[in-house]
């Protein structure tokens, strides 16, 4: 029985070694909120501790050969930063306050066009200021842009590519707001079709 025990404890840390030692693909969702970015930065310190020991050395000593660069960034596993902006048919709204309410500012393709614009403008600007926190990390990066509702652009982000992991950062929201307005990691949490990592807000 002794034997048979201790050949159970050996599988058990053998597969508990190859989880770790495993190339992890994890997905972070990315908004306008620092909370978002306070989830990066807790991915990288405790999921990729590797990559923050090296982008420490990196700071403190000259790069290192670009080969070996290369074949690091092969075995420490990726990270999928993912943003969502909403259609711009969400943000009209009614040219008149009030009980004339009824009548609503059809913009034009142009103004629609160029609203588009900016906004993708902004979404390609927060998925680079989310890449430069990796940048000095051997942890490969990519960056996944989408339009419509954030909470189901997500789970549908995480179909595509297939994450091992979903990150978010929580925005703490009090119970009204949370009944009226959602929560997009709850929703993750029940509909995603991967585990679900909340990240609550610093203190």
């Amino acid at each position: 029985m002794d034997e048979e025990k201790e050949e159970q404890v050996q599988v058990q840390q053998n597969y508990s070694a190859s989880i770790l030692n495993k190339k992890k693909r994890v997905m972070v969702a990315i908004d306008e909120n620092e909370t978002s970015f306070h989830a990066l930065q807790w991915t990288l310190d405790f999921l990729f501790p590797s990559a923050t020991a090296a982008a420490a050395a990196a700071a403190a000593e000259p790069p290192p050969d670009h080969h070996k660069e290369e074949e690091e960034e092969e075995e420490v596993g990726s990270v999928i930063l993912v943003h969502v902006h909403r259609p711009f048919q969400h943000l009209i709204i009614p040219a008149v306050p009030g009980p004339a309410a009824a009548a609503v500012y059809v913009p034009s393709s142009s103004v629609i066009e160029s609203v588009k614009k900016a906004q993708e403008k902004n979404s390609a600007m927060l998925l680079s200021q989310a890449s430069k926190l990796c940048k000095h990390t051997p942890v490969k990066v990519e960056t996944v842009m989408m339009e419509g509702e954030p909470k189901e652009m997500i789970c549908e982000a995480v179909e595509q590519t297939h994450p091992d992991l979903l990150i978010l950062g929580s925005r703490g929201l009090g119970t009204l707001k949370r009944a009226f307005l959602g929560s997009v990691s709850d929703y993750c949490a029940h509909h995603a079709k991967c585990p679900v990592l909340i990240v609550k807000p610093q203190k």
